[in-house]
């Protein structure tokens, strides 16, 4: 038991030293993107707010039982879906006012967004054995994320270089279907949990 309750304090301070580190490194990029003019650079630091959003929210409600969990996935699913939003606002703000194309601004979100996967999955790989259920899913999460960032940040570099901008356009719209398609799997299955509770 003493075992478990310092693997899950190990857990709790190691969400929080990811929400701490991608909020830091958000921050400098957005500073960056402030100081060279870039609204592209400026839209990734932002959409980082996102992510640390997620982890703080992990932190602070794990171990705190299965009504907090399920009122956190519903704060969760909120995010994902004002993510959506911001994704959709975005691609109109493209749309009526085109941004130059910035291989280099463009090349570091991408790179850096796949670093950061990777290390954030090699921050929780100690715990990927753990039976809590947070945990679990907090390691097949960013597994998951660190696979697909991969994959998406090539090809979101692709895209946001190519002569046409209707790729990048419709990444964009892909994107926002995803972010919309796990608030609603994530809201419906808190209700079904519910109402299974309740008999």
């Amino acid at each position: 038991m003493a075992d478990e309750d310092g693997a899950h304090r190990a857990y709790r301070r190691t969400i929080w030293l990811i929400a701490l580190s991608i909020l830091a490194f958000s921050s400098l990029q957005a500073l960056w993107a402030l100081s060279i003019g870039s609204a592209q650079l400026l839209k990734d630091a932002i959409d980082w707010v996102y992510d640390v959003a997620l982890y703080i929210i992990a932190a602070l409600v794990f171990g705190r039982g299965v009504r907090a969990e399920q009122a956190s996935a519903l704060v969760i699913a909120g995010v994902l879906a004002v993510a959506g939003v911001h994704t959709l606002y975005d691609l109109w703000d493209k749309v009526v006012q085109p941004r130059p194309i910035e291989p280099f601004t463009i090349g570091f979100s991408a790179v850096s967004s796949a670093i950061i996967g990777y290390l954030v999955l090699a921050a929780l790989l100690r715990f990927r054995g753990d039976a809590n259920p947070l945990i679990r899913a907090t390691w097949v999460s960013a597994r998951n994320a660190a696979i697909s960032t991969t994959v998406f940040s090539t090809a979101t570099y692709l895209t946001r270089t190519a002569t046409s901008r209707w790729p990048e356009y419709g990444l964009d719209l892909f994107g926002a279907a995803l972010l919309f398609q796990g608030a609603g799997a994530i809201v419906l299955a808190t209700w079904r949990d519910r109402r299974a509770a309740r008999g």
